[in-house]
């Protein structure tokens, strides 16, 4: 059994992809949780798939593939809030025509552009936390420290907009500008994400983690925490089982993060399906103590 655990270590890649996975679970399970609060959880859908013009742009360009996703992920997020702003179209109808355009878009770039066919279009939809170096190591780790820091600062100002974003402009408060920051740091987890689950799968590591939290405690502080304890195990986990049964590292992180969903949404104490307190009373009804048999 020790050997299970041992034998992955000794190899410097999963060592690299066993750190940055725990670093990703941190970061997705932290931003994840504001996005769950404001309802938008689609949305990081929608920006995962709007980074893709960005990648092959930066790559004929010479520049970092990470800037230009991170540029891409920034503009479709704005324009969603533009044109739902601009428009009497609801939020969800602006991320499907985002969505369409910006995916369209950077799938044609890639076959148009001269020399962007080089890009892997599997490693950019569904990862390869298996490549990553000590330079993506450490783009993972500063990125985290950054936000974590930022979210330590500002805690108070995001819980009151999060909660009362009405009543935080009437405060006085610049909620675009919180907005923004939001978007930004929704951005950032995303492109972070990409070289370990992909963007056709990332929305699992932003929503999946704190939505489990969520479904466990109530105050906001306490469900990050508990996120990114779910997003760490997730993580370590999936590259175990990946390891040793030879499966896709993202697809079966994002499978171990499904599995603590599925056990969250069934057995918490105060909101699972099968333990929630109207059920228990429903049962007493129909079973009374007084009941003989």
């Amino acid at each position: 059994m020790l050997n299970w655990f041992l034998e992955p270590l000794r190899s410097e890649f999963m060592v690299n992809a066993i750190i940055v996975g725990i670093l990703m679970g941190i970061l997705c399970a932290v931003v994840g949780s504001y996005m769950i609060v404001q309802q938008m959880g689609m949305m990081s859908h929608a920006i995962s798939h709007s980074i893709l013009p960005g990648l092959p742009i930066a790559y004929v360009m010479g520049v970092s593939l990470s800037l230009g996703a991170f540029i891409a992920g920034v503009i479709s997020a704005l324009g969603l809030a533009w044109i739902e702003s601009q428009s009497r179209l609801k939020l969800d109808t602006a991320m499907a025509i985002i969505l369409s355009i910006f995916t369209a878009l950077g799938v044609t770039l890639l076959k148009v552009l001269p020399g962007a066919n080089k890009l892997d279009l599997m490693d950019i939809l569904f990862g390869n936390i298996l490549g990553v170096n000590e330079d993506d190591m450490k783009m993972t780790l500063i990125t985290t420290l950054i936000v974590l820091a930022l979210v330590v600062l500002f805690f108070k100002e995001l819980l009151y907009y999060t909660f009362d974003p009405l009543g935080a402009q009437a405060d006085g408060m610049p909620v675009h500008f919180y907005y923004l920051g939001l978007v930004v740091a929704m951005t950032i987890a995303v492109v972070v994400s990409l070289q370990t689950v992909g963007a056709a799968l990332v929305i699992a590591m932003l929503i999946g983690p704190p939505s489990t939290a969520y479904l466990l405690v109530r105050k906001l502080h306490i469900m990050m925490v508990l996120g990114s304890i779910i997003g760490v195990l997730s993580s370590v986990l999936g590259m175990y089982l990946s390891y040793h049964l030879d499966a896709p590292s993202g697809a079966t992180i994002v499978l171990v993060t499904g599995s603590f969903f599925i056990l969250a949404f069934l057995f918490s104490p105060s909101q699972g399906l099968l333990t929630r307190p109207e059920l228990k009373e429903s049962v007493s009804n129909i079973f009374p103590k007084n009941l003989k048999l």
